[in-house]
Order: structure tokens, then sequence, then C-alpha cells
């Protein structure tokens, strides 16, 4: 007996009754991001973060020392993980986490406001300079942050907490009008 397997997104029942236009403020989702976790040997962190900056179409998020994620929203896993091959082994090691973690970006002129109720972080833009990115605890759940524009955030969170955050995100946002959706 075969079974077809259908592939859904974790927050697609969540999302279902927001597809209104988005309002000024607003949290997409992003279907299917390719993510990488790299880790770089000790004494290699110069070598390694300038190998990473130096793949195309990539966007380098820190995590912790001589820790890294990679993603990518236009190249494939095979893409990503070609060019993070052509790093040292004896360097860098790094492994595919695509299927368990989930994108969230959100935007509009009250973001900050709205996760200053969910995070306990600074978000100025004098504290928090646009293309940082740090790990921190996002709805009590562990998140990696960037900052990616002028009122504009990514956080990436694992797959199992995704519907709990979406929803404390959703309810923080409530009184900023904030509607959600799947980024095309």
């Amino acid at each position: 007996m075969s079974v077809a397997y259908q592939n859904r997104h974790v927050l697609e029942d969540h999302i279902s009754g927001f597809e209104a236009a988005p309002n000024p403020n607003h949290l997409a989702v992003v279907r299917r991001p390719v993510i990488f976790s790299v880790l770089g040997k000790a004494g290699e962190k110069d070598w390694v973060l300038a190998g990473l900056k130096a793949i195309d179409d990539v966007s380098v998020r820190d995590v912790g020392p001589r820790e890294w994620l990679v993603l990518s929203e236009t190249l494939g896993v095979e893409s990503v993980a070609r060019d993070l091959f052509t790093l040292d082994p004896a360097r860098v090691s790094f492994f595919e986490q695509s299927d368990g973690r989930v994108l969230l970006r959100m935007s509009g002129p009250s973001v900050r406001r709205i996760l200053a109720k969910c995070m306990a972080v600074d978000l100025h833009p004098q504290v928090f300079a646009e293309g940082q990115s740090a790990s921190m605890l996002c709805c009590h759940v562990s998140a990696n942050v960037a900052r990616t524009g002028p009122d504009r955030f990514e956080i990436i969170i694992p797959r199992s907490y995704a519907g709990s955050v979406f929803e404390e995100i959703m309810e923080m946002g409530r009184e900023f009008a904030l509607t959600a959706g799947f980024a095309d």
C-alpha cells in the first residue's frame, strides 16, 4: 500500500482566517526557507564568518560563539549545501535545519512595540542595529531575531513551538491591527 504525503506548513491551520489584505503592521510566514546551522572550530571564527558572507544569496545570522544560521529564500537545500561544502571541513561543520525551524517576518511602524511585549530585549535602532541578529527568548521560546530593515524583523523559532509563538504574537499585536499571512 502506498501512502501519499502532503507537504503542509505547520502554521497552515493558524493562518486560515487571516487572509485579509496586509495592514501596515504585518506578520508574514515564509513557507520554505532553507536554514543551515553552522559551527566553526575554535580559533576559526573570523575565517568561517568571512567564508559564509562570501556565499551569494544567503543571510548569515549570529547565534552564539562560533555558531551561525545561514538562510536563503531563493536557493535550494542542495545549492546552499554545495556552497558550504566548499569551506574547509577541518574548520567548519554544518547541518540542515529547514524542516525543524520556522521563519516569521514582522514589519510595520509598531513592530518594536509589539515585540517589546514578548521579548526582554532593547530593540531600539541605536542598540539593535539593522543587520544585527541575536539569540533570545520570544514568547518564552528560544529564538533567533534579526533586524532586517528600519521597521522589519525576522524571527526563527523551532517548528514545535511555532503555533504557540504565532498565537501569542498575534495577541500582542491585536491593538496595532497586526495581520498575518504567508509570504509569497
